[in-house]
């Protein structure tokens, strides 16, 4: 294991004086800023075995991909990072870089963030437990892509709670990470060249409230290209909440779960569970929020929809969402600035968590502001969640490799 030394609070001043250990093999001292450990190296044929056969099994969608170019290193990284919404208490999260081994020594970069999940280990830094990662791996690091993804503060190696769509602290720990991965491919003696974002569910909307991160620092972003994206979190919380549809699946209750969770640790109340979900649940609502439980295990004793799953009272506050958490999620929408950086919302007709009607919300509101080309990209009739992901992936996969050559 090799590590990289530098200051938290330097990092993006001085990236270009980065000190390092240059393969010195010791073990980091208590003071490393960054450290990371090779993980695994997937060869070709292990690539395209992921587009064959982990495919099948992600969704029954036909997608075609390329065949996998060139094998790929694996490293897990661990950074230093803060919590905004805690006073910029500082603190420790993780996330994975994957290397092309092209024999070339400089790449574009495409951060990637992951979707929905319900463990803490099922995250880029761990991808033999993470198919999402695998195809993404597959899809952009073959073709040539360095590969950067957080695994988010409380997933993977955080010991924080799971800060599930809380904004500025997935901005962060998005922001980090890429300068984390930067000063790791400084030590390997890889260069970096133009950067694309990708994500989806909610990747996407941690890619959006990213991008916004590095816009507002004057970090140059090539395009971004994000699938099923809720980008007002208000309106589909109220959706899952006030309009039962036959789509629904069991798991937005988890989703709902997971974001009165994150919401009551990073914003508060500390009531805020207790008031809002039926008491009946709330037990397994906090072990399932808490990783003491398996999603597997916690859906058996949740019901089917999110409106069973909370007290009407508090639902009804949505209503007017005069304070509390319902006017948090609307100071949360993603979208809401004009963009420098062109972007790709892709959608299904039949996707079970984003409706088309919330996943092209950017589309007609850069149009207003003058915001840069903004696209509503239709993944087809049959595109459910994890279609429109393929589809998306896919799509991405091209255009990106278009935009490199301009």
């Amino acid at each position: 294991m090799r590590a990289v030394f530098v200051l938290s609070s330097l990092l993006v001043v001085l990236f270009s004086s980065v000190p390092c250990s240059a393969g010195s093999g010791k073990s980091p001292s208590k003071n490393d800023f960054v450290k990371y450990e090779y993980i695994d190296e997937y060869d070709i044929e292990k690539l395209n075995s992921i587009l064959a056969n982990d495919l099948k099994q992600f969704t029954k969608e036909q997608t075609n991909f390329s065949p996998a170019r060139y094998a790929v290193k694996l490293y897990k990284v661990t950074y230093a990072t803060v919590i905004p919404e805690k006073g910029n208490r500082r603190t420790v999260a993780s996330g994975l870089v994957a290397v092309p081994q092209t024999g070339g020594d400089r790449f574009d970069v495409v951060s990637y963030q992951h979707g929905t999940v319900f463990s803490k280990t099922e995250v880029p830094s761990s991808p033999e437990q993470s198919a999402e990662t695998r195809l993404v791996l597959a899809s952009f690091a073959a073709q040539g892509y360095v590969v950067v993804a957080a695994d988010y503060i409380g997933k993977g190696v955080s010991t924080e709670p799971d800060s599930y769509l809380v904004k500025d602290s997935t901005a962060q720990a998005c922001f980090d990470m890429l300068y984390a991965a930067k000063a790791v491919c400084a030590e390997l003696g890889v260069g970096l060249g133009k950067l694309f974002l990708s994500g989806w569910s909610q990747g996407s909307y941690s890619t959006l409230v990213f991008l916004k991160k590095l816009e507002a620092s004057g970090v140059p972003v090539t395009a971004l290209g994000v699938a099923s994206t809720p980008n007002d979190l208000y309106l589909s919380l109220e959706r899952w909440l006030n309009a039962k549809s036959p789509q629904d699946v069991n798991w937005l209750v988890g989703v709902t779960l997971l974001i009165l969770g994150s919401y009551e640790n990073y914003y508060g109340p500390q009531s805020l569970r207790s008031d809002a979900i039926r008491p009946e649940y709330l037990a397994t609502a906090r072990k399932l929020y808490g990783n003491s439980i398996s999603w597997e295990a916690a859906e058996k004793e949740l019901p089917l929809y999110s409106k069973d799953f909370v007290q009407e009272k508090f639902a009804e506050l949505g209503a007017i969402a005069g304070g509390g958490f319902f006017a948090k999620l609307q100071e949360n929408i993603a979208y809401c600035w004009r963009f420098k950086t062109t972007t790709r919302f892709y959608y299904g007709k039949i996707d079970e968590v984003v409706p088309p009607y919330v996943a092209t919300l950017p589309v007609e509101y850069q149009r207003a502001i003058g915001g840069a080309e903004s696209r509503a990209v239709y993944a087809g009739d049959r595109a459910n969640h994890r279609g429109t992901f393929v589809f998306g992936l896919s799509d991405q996969v091209e255009w990106f490799r278009s935009l490199q050559r301009e």
